[in-house]
């Protein structure tokens, strides 16, 4: 049986982040600042309730009779009571033989053209970590997005325009001056790097979460250097998402709100807008037990996720709520360069508009080596990301066109389109020479010209 080492660290980084902002924001309050100190305080407890929320709600702990449980997790301990039972059942699972298990099918990855059906047997402990793995899953995801991107954006905006607070909270200790200001950076840096960690592991839970969704019917196995490849390419997209958000919030504040809400509204309402235009009928099978009220709720809610997710980084699926997954199980390669494009041409606008605005707090920073660091950080993340879809997808052989290959036609249009207007220009051209020159008869060389230059631009498309 697998070690449960995925519910391990979601608890890890939950119970650490989450003492991290308790102990930040009591720094804060001995400052005088009760605004850092809600704001630290609102995107830690936040995540914390709605993280108790999924676990009763996966394991549908709400129909259930189980008073300590819910009283465990209204305390904000469900998390660490679900870990103590997760590993409990890990180590009654080897001097355990469980009389009843079921078969479940599973199809391998291709090979040769062929897919072989499996069948393996799921005894009722594997079953249950398989149910605390999904719940953990959710709940990292969730804390990454709701709480911890939030929280690492409010951060770093402190340490960016504050430097002189954070170190003012300690003056009336007897601690010098650069003992002062270490202690502040290794605390702020601490937690910044802790939040860092917690999106970037929810966004990996999501890269997995979205492959085995889709490609449910087939047996996954994700390899070590798939896993580094998803850990990088999430590490600079978000690191240098919330670096030009900070910058871009520093010196026009109030425009930062419109570009929020924005991006915020744009990805929340296009999975409704879909489900509108497809006229299906409202879903009623998200969970039995659920009245309409609460499935408009639940929906609300993964909307809500998926917008999150989408302002920072690239959510790796499609919510499709006439689908009843509600995951649309399709590849679709212009969705994913269409995001990428815009998120690329709206950072290199807002760090534009940080050039033009910014303050003398920046004096001693190198504006355009930072814009251009930036920049290539973003297509560094980019990169990451084509060389996992080309080489370390663990479902690449069910892809109807790998990346390389997608790329290749893409030129070829490119180059399809530019010869056609060339043809045409040059056609225009002998149309629209004096009448006296269209009299004279023309070489064979002239009359070949235009002709073969149209053939080679419909054989290039054609192929």
């Amino acid at each position: 049986m697998k070690f449960p080492g995925s519910v391990l660290a979601s608890v890890f980084l939950f119970v650490a982040e989450t003492t991290a902002a308790l102990y930040l924001s009591s720094t804060y309050r001995s400052g005088g600042d009760g605004m850092w100190q809600a704001l630290t305080l609102l995107f830690s407890l936040l995540p914390c309730a709605l993280v108790q929320l999924t676990l009763l709600f996966v394991h549908r702990d709400f129909s259930r009779d189980r008073p300590l449980v819910l009283l465990l997790h209204l305390l904000q301990l469900g998390p660490l009571f679900r870990c103590f039972e997760v590993f409990c059942i890990y180590c009654q699972s080897s001097h355990i033989e469980e009389p009843y298990v079921s078969i479940t099918k599973k199809r391998q990855m291709p090979k040769n053209g062929f897919s072989e059906e499996i069948e393996k047997e799921v005894g009722q402990a594997e079953g249950k970590l398989f149910t605390h793995r999904s719940a953990f899953s959710r709940a990292s995801v969730i804390q990454a997005f709701l709480g911890s991107a939030p929280q690492l954006t409010l951060q770093l905006y402190i340490s960016t325009l504050q430097q002189h607070i954070t170190i003012g909270r300690y003056t009336p200790s007897r601690l010098p001056r650069i003992q002062i200001l270490v202690k502040c950076l290794i605390e702020q840096g601490f937690f910044m790097v802790l939040s860092l960690l917690s999106i970037v592991y929810g966004a990996l839970r999501c890269n997995i979460l979205a492959i085995k969704i889709k490609y449910d019917e087939y047996d996954v196995k994700v390899k070590p250097l798939a896993y580094v490849c998803i850990f990088l390419w999430r590490s600079f997209e978000i690191a240098t998402r919330v670096i030009v958000l900070v910058l871009f919030t520093s010196v026009l504040k109030a425009w930062v709100v419109m570009v929020v809400l924005i991006n915020f509204f744009s990805f929340f309402l296009y999975p409704w807008i879909l489900f509108w235009c497809s006229g299906s009928p409202f879903p009623e099978n998200i969970e039995k037990a659920l009245s309409r009220v609460g499935t408009t709720i639940v929906l609300c809610f993964l909307t809500l996720l998926y917008a999150g997710i989408n302002m920072f980084c690239w959510s790796a699926v499609q919510l499709k709520i006439n689908n009843p997954d509600l995951i649309s199980k399709s590849q679709n390669w212009y969705r994913l360069l269409v995001y990428y494009m815009l998120r690329f041409i709206e950072n290199a606008f807002l760090l534009l508009m940080w050039y033009l605005y910014k303050t003398d707090i920046y004096m001693y920073v190198c504006a355009p080596l930072l814009i251009l660091q930036l920049l290539i950080g973003y297509c560094t993340a980019i990169l990451f990301m084509l060389v996992f879809y080309q080489f370390f997808h663990p479902c690449k052989k069910l892809f109807s066109s790998s990346v390389s290959e997608s790329f290749q036609e893409w030129v070829k249009c490119v180059c399809c389109d530019c010869r056609q207007k060339k043809a045409h220009e040059s056609v225009g051209k002998t149309d629209l020479r004096p009448t006296e020159d269209r009299d004279e008869t023309p070489s064979s060389s002239k009359i070949s010209s235009v002709p073969s230059q149209i053939l080679n631009a419909d054989e290039l498309c054609s192929a």
